[in-house]
């Protein structure tokens, strides 16, 4: 299963590797990881996400509590959160197929924020599936750059 975790950490230096290396030991996939500072500058806020059973995630979880720059962990699976990714995509594109893209562009509320003689940049934000299927939308006009972040996930009203 797909569990999405938020972690607060003390902002420090390594202590990103610190965490990547706990999951490394045990083997388990990060699938997305998302890292930045929050409202206050000593303090990150991380959104792992990482496919593991009930167990694994609970062994993840008690691992996570015992490294000391660790403030505090959630796993939000089951609340009711927002969840987003960035992604830029560089399309190769002549002239007479730009207006094309940027058909396409507008159907996902996409925008672009380059443009070149024979290339589009066009930036998307939303969930996983909707950046999936604008990838998936633009590949037949020649995808020849993805950059993707992680998924960044904050949990519905005040807690």
């Amino acid at each position: 299963m797909r569990h999405t975790l938020s972690v607060l950490v003390e902002n420090k230096a390594g202590v990103l590797a610190k965490i990547a290396g706990l999951f490394g030991r045990r083997a388990y996939n990060i699938e997305s990881l998302a890292v930045g500072t929050t409202e206050r500058p000593d303090i990150s806020r991380m959104t792992i996400v990482v496919d593991a059973d009930e167990r694994e995630i609970e062994q993840v979880m008690k691992q996570l509590h015992k490294v000391i720059e660790v403030l505090k962990i959630s796993n939000i699976t089951e609340e009711e959160y927002i969840e987003r990714e960035l992604v830029l995509i560089k399309v190769q594109v002549d002239a007479a197929k730009r207006s094309e893209v940027m058909q396409i562009v507008d159907v996902f509320r996409a925008r672009i924020v380059d443009i070149s003689p024979n290339s589009l940049i066009i930036e998307a934000t939303g969930e996983q599936k909707k950046l999936d299927a604008i990838q998936e939308a633009l590949r037949t006009y020649g995808i020849k750059e993805i950059v993707r972040t992680g998924e960044l996930a904050m949990v519905r009203g005040l807690k």
